[in-house]
């Protein structure tokens, strides 16, 4: 059962990730971006000392730097404003951070606040879980993306060339701020890219939400604030239960990877940056889906209703123009960090809503999918 708590205050949704001593909330809707003393009061509960550093980008800082620094007060508050990109989640950028962090004197008192999307949150956190032993952090996700997926459970990460996010961290942030107004300047192909984590959701755990997105598809392209809360609330509820009953992925957890090994893949061969992460997660699914067609006995109905929804949202299903080699997709499978002693895992589909990790597909199987895609 979930391991979550929901409230609801002023239109407001407030969900609690349930790990013990560890346990965060996460807010929902308004959080204060339009009101810097109703940001001030959320944000400063959570800031112990008199260090704050601000990790961003150059894409996010003009746009809501200055609520969060109006927010944080006389404090001491350093930016560190770094480039905007999947291929800047590195170690050099990491070394970055670190280096400005010691030059600011900075201590173990001090609170790391990421604001931006999946890139700066999992290289602020793991930053965060490695400076002087590990500090504070808040997550405040100004993508939908971020807001469904990266900032909430704790994995932080960056990238090594061969393979995505291999270097990193379980660690959990202090509270999730996720303010829907940011989604309003968001590039419509960064909100597609966000919406397939949440298509994602209702594919591994809740298949009436998979088919209210279906009711919903409209909604969801316009971006309807109505429609918008309900799937951010929802994905961060279905993400929340999975991580608090497997915080570190000895498990459960591992369902959240639903077509991640095939997204990873076509993002390393893609070289960073050329596919956003939602894009690749998008055709992963598909291929995903069918795999599980063949594989564990998914009704091809199903596979079809998840690829039409993903079209629907703007968002790519077939490898079309990539010029990838199925040898080439299952050589980089192979440094996926999914790997468990030799053997892929893949997250496989019986039937909408409910998924298992499989260690036995068989290479026909795979080739099979493969060669439709590539």
């Amino acid at each position: 059962m979930s391991n979550t708590t929901n409230t609801t205050t002023s239109g407001n949704q407030t969900l609690t990730v349930s790990l013990g001593e560890r346990s965060y909330p996460i807010f929902v809707g308004d959080v204060g971006f339009s009101d810097p003393a109703k940001l001030a009061n959320g944000i400063a509960p959570f800031i112990k000392g008199n260090q704050v550093a601000v990790i961003t980008n150059e894409t996010i800082a003009p746009l809501y730097l200055q609520q969060i620094l109006a927010a944080l007060g006389n404090r001491q508050v350093d930016v560190f404003q770094m480039q905007d990109g999947e291929r800047y989640k590195s170690l050099d950028t990491y070394t970055q951070v670190m280096d400005f962090l010691l030059e600011k004197k900075h201590n173990r008192s001090t609170c790391l606040i990421a604001l931006g999307g999946g890139v700066v949150g999992d290289l602020c956190g793991f930053v965060a879980a490695t400076f002087q032993r590990g500090v504070d952090f808040i997550q405040v996700p100004t993508t939908l993306l971020s807001q469904v997926d990266s900032s909430v459970g704790g994995k932080t990460a960056v990238n090594h060339p061969a393979g995505k996010n291999m270097i990193g961290a379980f660690y959990q942030p202090l509270a999730v701020f996720a303010d829907i107004s940011v989604l309003t300047t968001l590039p419509d192909r960064e909100y597609a890219a966000g919406l397939a984590e949440v298509v994602k959701y209702g594919i591994i755990y809740d298949a009436d939400f998979f088919t209210w997105m279906e009711d919903n598809a409209q909604a969801l392209a316009q971006r309807d604030e109505a429609a918008l809360t309900h799937i951010i609330t929802r994905s961060c509820e279905v993400k929340a239960a999975v991580v608090s009953e497997d915080e570190r992925e000895g498990g459960r957890r591992a369902i959240l990877n639903y077509g991640h090994t095939f997204g990873h893949a076509i993002e390393k061969l893609l070289g960073y940056g050329r596919l956003l992460h939602g894009e690749a997660v998008s055709i992963g699914m598909v291929m995903a889906a069918r795999l599980s067609v063949e594989f564990s006995g998914l009704p091809l109905e199903d596979c079809q209703r998840i690829e039409k929804l993903l079209q629907q949202l703007n968002l790519p299903v077939t490898l079309e123009g990539l010029a990838l080699k199925s040898e080439d997709m299952i050589e980089a499978m192979g440094m996926d960090k999914k790997v468990v002693d030799g053997e892929l895992r893949f997250v496989v589909a019986d039937q909408m809503g409910t998924v298992r990790v499989a260690a036995d597909v068989s290479i026909v199987a795979l080739e099979k999918t493969l060669a439709e895609f590539c």
